[in-house]
């Protein structure tokens, strides 16, 4: 069973247009997903092709080095080694406020339903769920609070202040 693509919207992404190509793999035509290290040494050339480059990022890499080429990264996908991993979150949110990334943000990895609808409010767009999850489940784990709290990605106001002005 292969992951299942669920774009944060709430549909299901039926066709990866996108390869993840390893260190020594040769480029595909489309678009590619490459490693940080394969995106320092190559980087000059993967900006120079004429399909869309995204970047792999393990927890802890730092964001940024790529901040400069951010407007012509098309995708970045943030692994999760382990359910329980938090970077991930953190960089995404990074990446959409401090760095004003408007890309895709790509969750990969051990991509669990507990964790969908808070992926969304850090700024995630696609999640490649674990194979083993139910994606009909997931789905309807994008609408599993109608009240948000808490500021995040999605909601720059909390509550109270929305009541405020509102």
């Amino acid at each position: 069973m292969s992951a299942q693509l669920l774009h944060v919207e709430g549909r299901f992404i039926d066709t990866d247009s996108w390869t993840v190509a390893g260190a020594d793999d040769a480029l595909p035509a489309g678009p590619v997903l490459v490693t940080l290290d394969r995106w320092r040494a190559e980087r000059e050339a993967l900006l120079a092709r004429a399909a869309p480059v995204g970047v792999v990022l393990e927890p802890g890499q730092p964001l940024e080095e790529l901040a400069a080429d951010l407007p012509r990264i098309a995708c970045i996908a943030l692994r999760f080694p382990s359910p329980g991993e938090g970077r991930p979150y953190s960089a995404a949110r990074l990446l959409r406020e401090r760095y004003g990334y408007r890309g895709e943000i790509r969750a990969i990895g051990e991509v669990l339903i507990d964790q969908v609808y808070f992926l969304k409010r850090s700024g995630f767009d696609v999640l490649a769920l674990r194979a083993d999850q139910d994606p009909q489940a997931a789905l309807a784990a994008l609408q599993a609070f109608s009240v948000r709290y808490q500021p995040a990605w999605d909601e720059a106001l909390p509550l109270y202040r929305r009541r405020a002005t509102g």
